[in-house]
């Protein structure tokens, strides 16, 4: 990353030491109320920014925690094992050291919903609640193959390499509820970030992370389910959403809107929250 870049960042949030690298942690709202933990999707480069369409409109009532792992935001691009439990002890340990109130609301996007399942798995009182943000879960990879991911890799390095991330609208960002300074901020972040080694390990590790996920136990938690119209994943989408929800007896709404939700349902989804949380 250019020097001049580099220090033309400016955090919003705090640090948090792990492994002798920084996480970056950011926190607002109502410090002793429920605490809701926004988890970002697969190379989302800046999750402090790409979420706040959303927690704007809830932080009159909820902590909420947003947690840019190692590659994504202003954290540090460290090249940590992307093993499925690995990843659930990084955010465990950072919501420790930062005394964040247990137990969490978790709301995932995308492939962290794997984080999110794994995390109620193997320490269950930690979570009260999961609010999945089109989350994926293990069915989301069960056609998935290694020559696929190895395709999706080759495709990250081709469009990073002749920089086409760089012209605009080609990446996903959103500039939704962002002052001209963050959305400054954000597209900084999008040139250090964008297909780093970090997100490379994640696809790589992400179908045994899903089996892991699914040859363990089935977690029961009260459960809120966005789902896109799966038309920028994969066909089996909304299917997979479907026969997931049924599984967990979990509330699945679904908008015909891409894989973004957040970008274009927030008003719909903080109602749909308020009532799924005054529910328990």
């Amino acid at each position: 990353m250019e020097k001049r870049t580099k220090n033309q960042l400016i955090p919003n949030g705090c640090f948090v030491e792990i492994q002798n690298h920084k996480l970056h942690l950011y926190i607002s709202g109502c410090e002793h109320s429920q605490s809701l933990v926004f988890m970002s999707g697969s190379a989302t480069v800046a999750p402090v920014y790409d979420f706040k369409n959303l927690y704007e409109k809830l932080k009159d009532k909820y902590n909420i925690i947003v947690i840019e792992k190692f590659g994504y935001g202003y954290s540090d691009i460290f090249e940590t094992p992307c093993d499925i439990d690995t990843l659930v002890e990084i955010d465990r340990t950072v919501l420790e050291k930062s005394q964040i109130k247990k137990p969490y609301i978790l709301l995932p996007h995308s492939m962290s919903g794997l984080e999110a399942i794994r995390w109620k798995q193997q320490f269950p009182d930690e979570i009260k609640a999961i609010i999945g943000i089109d989350m994926a879960t293990p069915f989301a990879y069960e056609k998935w193959t290694e020559k696929k991911i190895q395709k999706t890799i080759k495709l990250f390095s081709f469009i990073k390499k002749l920089k086409i991330h760089l012209i605009p609208k080609i990446y996903p960002l959103s500039n939704r509820s962002l002052l001209p300074s963050e959305i400054k901020q954000q597209k900084l972040l999008m040139k250090r970030n964008a297909f780093n080694i970090c997100y490379i390990n994640e696809a790589k590790a992400v179908l045994q992370n899903a089996r892991t996920v699914l040859n363990s136990d089935y977690i029961r938690c009260p459960m809120l389910l966005f789902s896109s119209n799966g038309k920028q994943i994969d066909k089996y989408w909304v299917e997979n959403q479907q026969k997931f929800a049924e599984l967990m007896n979990a509330k699945l709404i679904c908008y015909n809107c891409g894989h973004y939700i957040h970008y274009y349902k927030s008003l719909e989804m903080v109602n749909e929250i308020n009532q799924f949380i005054n529910s328990f």
